[in-house]
């Protein structure tokens, strides 16, 4: 017959390694609730004047504006449009959002 302090020392392996378990599942847990989140709800964006590449880059002009801002994916899906100053036109245009 078994003494009552080996049955409590298998009783308490037992229950540890229940615990170890219990621990190692809510780190797997935790891991996949931030793997999840892989793709980046903010994105940079790239805005670029209508006008200049419209008129294939006004004759006095040396270029064509730029900004880059960054926008929710969620909350705006479709492309992004802005009324920004041109320093190449010398007003304020709208701005689209171009691909990177």
């Amino acid at each position: 017959m078994k003494s009552g302090t080996e049955s409590i020392g298998k009783i308490n392996e037992y229950f540890t390694g229940m615990l170890g378990k219990k621990e190692e599942l809510n780190k797997s847990k935790i891991q996949r609730r931030f793997m999840a989140k892989g793709k980046d709800v903010r994105v940079t964006v790239i805005l670029e004047c209508t006008s200049c590449v419209r008129n294939s880059v006004n004759k006095g002009s040396t270029g064509i504006s730029r900004y880059i801002t960054q926008k929710n994916r969620h909350n705006t899906p479709n492309r992004l449009e802005l009324r920004k100053f041109c320093p190449y036109c010398y007003k304020h245009t709208i701005h689209g959002e171009i691909k990177k």
